[in-house]
């Protein structure tokens, strides 16, 4: 028997439903509020359920699984073409039923509660960095007005500031010290929650067999494996691994006619975060090559020849995306090969 397929539109209070059966005739057509969502759902048999990715869709996915349905989470984009009239929760909700039923359209891969916890740790990390970078800037930028140069990089810096602020000859009036020495306060304070961040990090792969074995794989470390498998899980949404590179964005853009093949620059889809993690780790591979002979230092360093540095990356970096997929995938260990 075929489902009924509903779409709702997720809010904070106020959820617009539509719902259709297997024919096309309309089931439901209304604005409902939160309390009364999965006592709704909770009253209808088993059913696709549609919705846009946004905040709480995974928690909603959840809940909806809870109830024996299959809630299906897809971006907004793909629901846009199917939306008539203008632009309201409900004509959203119709959309969203249209979209979720064409079998070409692409959805996003339910995440665990555990996922999204260590995604968020991730979040709080990266917005610690961020916030660290802009201090460091700012201090730099302070004391470069009272004729002091700060000397390039991070750990130099951070090393120069108490020198500054005990420096009597340097001209630097009390008030900017004080402000200074606040400054370099939060510094601190920002490089203890970082290296909590870290150590958490080594602790979830401790704990973690799939992340043991992807960080065999050159380039990958601890914060790169706990993205991969919080993203991912075990990559059963991808037939092969260059899906999954695809899906970052780390694959050429094609734009081809007539027979003609045409790639261009990478595609940067996907999870940004995920491919910057990946970058940077080929791009340390690649800068550390020295005289290793193994087969991937050879190959690396052939493309490096040929294609240049950067190129040499990204190429680096999509195949260590294949290779995680496919451990994660076929619960195989990865051995790279020596020569």
């Amino acid at each position: 028997m075929s489902l009924s397929i509903y779409g709702i539109d997720l809010a904070k209070h106020s959820f617009s439903i539509h719902g259709e059966d297997s024919v096309g005739n309309m089931l439901i057509h209304k604005t409902i509020t939160r309390s009364k969502v999965l006592t709704t759902f909770a009253n209808i048999p088993p059913a696709i359920i549609g919705m846009e990715a946004c905040g709480a869709s995974h928690y909603w996915a959840r809940e909806l699984t809870k109830l024996g349905h299959t809630p299906k989470i897809m971006a907004a984009k793909y629901v846009a073409p199917f939306r008539t009239g203008a632009k309201n929760d409900l004509n959203d909700a119709v959309a969203i039923c249209v979209a979720v039923a064409r079998p070409s359209t692409r959805c996003i891969k339910i995440k665990s509660a555990d996922q999204q916890a260590i995604l968020l740790l991730h979040r709080a990390r990266e917005n610690w960095v961020h916030e660290r970078t802009g201090l460091l800037n700012q201090v730099r930028a302070m004391l470069a007005e009272f004729g002091i140069i700060a000397p390039t990089g991070r750990h130099a810096l951070q090393r120069a500031i108490p020198d500054a602020l005990e420096d009597a000859e340097n001209q630097l009036p009390d008030l900017s010290r004080a402000i200074i020495a606040d400054c370099y306060d939060h510094l601190l304070t920002l490089n203890q929650r970082i290296e909590d961040q870290e150590n958490c990090f080594n602790m979830l792969v401790s704990r973690s067999h799939n992340a043991k074995k992807i960080m065999k794989v050159a380039g990958i470390g601890p914060i790169t494996a706990t993205a991969v498998i919080a993203s991912i899980g075990k990559g059963e949404q991808f037939d092969k691994g260059r899906d999954f590179a695809a899906w970052l964005g780390l694959v050429p853009s094609q734009y081809s006619t007539g027979g003609k093949p045409r790639l261009g620059r990478i595609t940067k889809r996907g999870d940004k975060y995920l491919r910057t993690l990946l970058v940077h780790g080929a791009r340390a591979v690649i800068a550390s090559l020295g005289d290793k002979t193994d087969r991937l230092s050879l190959w690396c360093k052939s493309l490096v020849e040929r294609r240049g540095f950067k190129r040499a990356t990204v190429a680096l970096a999509a195949k260590n995306a294949r290779i995680i997929w496919s451990i994660l995938r076929h619960d195989t260990d990865y051995e790279p090969i020596k020569s």
